[in-house]
């Protein structure tokens, strides 16, 4: 295949134009489950906190799957030697994570809620649970591995006019969050580790980087339809897989918000196929997998007297220098892969991971343009290597055995440029761009869980989950636009936890849709805008509030007031309700403040009629509707002007 396409900047990329490369993408995201427990112990979830009360180190070592194989990812980060420390909070952690005692049986709450959403999703349910263990090496799990299951298969969601497949709905432990990844040191907190976490798996169905996005969306409407899932920063994470024709599978983990999918997956789009343009051209240079050469040896020597920072820094403190001597290189170490972004950094991320060189600049080479090491140094380093004018020499420094290991690394990369896309987890970056985290995982980090015994998924209960389910997204929102919801309210109710309120104020008790899902969507976020603090999922206050205004004890224009007191006040909705037996009536009150008017000069006639409804409303409010206070305030101007 020719890869003469070249890619234009993101902003011009057409439809054609990723068919061209034949780019595929598909979604696992990963979003938390509202519980009170977490998934395998008796700890409490969702309690977040920098405090801890002790550190735990550990080093992570990799082990044989079932069929006595080692996975590429466990031994890549076996490689690192990493240093792993929890942060331990002893009111949100046990002895379970720490892999001292066995596992509970499978939360039973977090258990509904996936298979909840597994039939959202049109799943095939599973008619028995499997709990497998899936490694992770990267010292985010202290056992090393994870608990995980699988819940559903084969469902479906519609985009536009076809459908979106989804390969499997999962039921997981959470990680730890990292704190700190420096050198041979990784810091852990520990308060979110073993929450019920789902993992949505997409089918590679989205063409282009702006249907990730748009699928992303409804996907997370889905779930948070439910009322049932965590939300805020880290509650929802999602990974994106992408691919071009020729390419391979890579995983971009860990983006933190939808609206940064396309430029990722642009980016990495264009990565692979940029990768597939330099493995033609080396082939045109007769540089192939079986010809591919290089060496590397120290040249510390050579550099004594650098006054390049970064290497007379290292060298002061006692470390090396190694150079790499790649043949036929020369000019590729700045081959275009991402925007902004050379090949170069494909090896100097390989190095900063796998090497732990963290402190950047972790390498330095003969492709720079910019002013680096002297020419004289450059000379003497080449000849030291044995270099041509057509190789590029990289030098790396560090600690020796770090040197070396670098060193290796990049030898290593350089020569998967002679395969194209070599498989990889990468790290979605600040600028849209991505970074290597590590080797793709394959099927060998997974083994059965001994521990715990296969689960029944009875037809009674899932019917009982059935039962209880929301109406389709799609569905409810259709309907608000009928009954008219106002627009700006629709998408942000359809995903509330009041969406069920709103159902049944609206169709049982007559209310009107419009005044509640004012109160229930845009009132908290004026009372938020306010400093108060938040409402949260509090229905039963919302219920009662609105209970009062079917009952007249209570009307729209007081709802505000009053709920701004309950934030404040800290005592019961039904002790802050206006009293409906107020002195006089607000007939007679309308037509004393119309008498107070008389004589004072007004702009005109709205700003007298704006006036007098504060004045009513000041002492009213809450007690009476706000299209009644209008009506008599009218009257009673008319009769004191008559």
């Amino acid at each position: 295949m020719a890869y003469d396409f070249v890619f234009k900047p993101f902003e011009k990329m057409t439809l054609e134009d990723y068919a061209a490369v034949g780019f595929k993408s598909g979604l696992e995201i990963h979003q938390q489950l509202l519980t009170d427990k977490k998934l395998f112990c008796r700890c409490p979830a969702g309690r977040y906190s920098d405090v801890y009360h002790a550190e735990i180190l550990r080093h992570m070592r990799p082990t044989l799957s079932e069929l006595g194989e080692y996975d590429g990812t466990a031994l890549m980060e076996f490689k690192t030697k990493k240093e792993i420390i929890y942060r331990i909070n002893r009111e949100t952690v046990c002895t379970y994570e720490m892999d001292d005692t066995p596992p509970f049986m499978i939360n039973e709450q977090a258990l509904d809620i996936a298979l909840g959403i597994a039939m959202l999703y049109r799943c095939v349910m599973v008619d028995e649970l499997h709990i497998a263990r899936k490694q992770y090496l990267d010292g985010s799990i202290p056992t090393g591995f994870q608990r995980t299951t699988i819940v559903g298969v084969d469902g479906r969601i519609p985009f536009g006019d076809r459908d979106i497949g989804i390969i499997q709905l999962g039921l997981e432990e959470d990680a730890c969050r990292e704190v700190s990844d420096f050198g041979h040191r990784r810091v852990y907190k520990t308060d979110r580790l073993g929450m019920p976490l789902i993992e949505t798996v997409t089918a590679p169905d989205m063409k282009t980087p702006q249907e990730v996005a748009a699928v992303a969306q409804i996907l997370r409407r889905i779930v948070r339809s439910t009322g049932r899932v965590r939300t805020g920063m880290g509650a929802g994470r999602e990974d994106v897989n992408v691919s071009v024709t020729g390419g391979t599978r890579i995983e971009i983990k860990g983006v933190p918000r939808i609206p940064r999918i396309p430029l990722l997956t642009y980016n990495e789009a264009m990565r692979q196929w940029n990768l597939l343009r330099l493995r033609e051209e080396l082939s045109r240079r007769g540089i192939t997998t079986a010809a591919f050469a290089a060496s590397f040896e120290d040249v510390t020597k050579h550099l004594r007297k650098t006054k390049y920072t970064p290497i007379e820094t290292a060298l002061k403190s006692g470390m090396v220098v190694q150079g790499v001597r790649l043949n036929g290189f020369r000019g590729f170490l700045r081959w275009q892969t991402q925007t902004d972004t050379y090949f170069s950094q494909e090896i100097s991320d390989r190095v900063r991971v796998i090497a732990c060189l963290t402190v950047l600049p972790n390498i330095l080479h003969s492709d720079s343009p910019s002013e680096s090491l002297a020419s004289s140094e450059w000379m003497a380093v080449k000849k030291a290597l044995g270099a041509r004018d057509e190789d590029a020499v990289v030098l790396v420094w560090g600690q020796e055995m770090d040197a070396c290991l670098g060193a290796q690394e990049i030898a290593a990369r350089a020569k998967e440029a002679t395969i194209g896309v070599p498989s990889e987890t990468r790290q979605a970056l600040r600028d849209d761009t991505n970074g290597f985290e590590r080797i793709l995982p394959g099927p060998d980090r997974m083994y059965p869980d001994t521990d715990l015994p296969p689960k029944k998924i009875g037809a009674e209960r899932l019917a009982a989950i059935r039962a209880g389910l929301p109406s389709l997204i799609q569905t409810r929102e259709k309907w608000y636009r009928e009954i008219g919801v106002p627009a700006d309210v629709v998408e942000r109710l359809s995903v509330s936890p009041y969406a069920g309120l709103f159902e049944k104020v609206v169709r049982e008790w007559g209310l009107s849709p419009k005044t509640a899902a004012v109160i229930l969507i845009q009132y908290p976020k004026r009372l938020k805008r306010k400093g108060l603090p938040p409402i949260g999922k509090e229905t039963a206050v919302f219920e009662e509030i609105l209970a009062a205004l079917r009952e007249k004890r209570l009307y729209r224009e007081g709802v505000l007031p009053l709920l701004e007191s309950w934030l404040t006040k800290n005592r019961p909705v039904r002790d802050l309700l206006p009293s409906l037996e107020g002195n006089g009536n607000p007939t007679a009150e309308a037509l004393r403040i119309a008498e107070s008017l008389r004589g004072r000069r007004f702009e005109n006639a709205p700003r007298r009629m704006r006036r007098a409804m504060g004045l009513l409303m000041a002492e009213w409010r809450g007690r009476i509707d706000g299209a009644e206070a209008s009506r008599i305030i009218a009257e009673g101007l008319t009769r004191v002007e008559a």
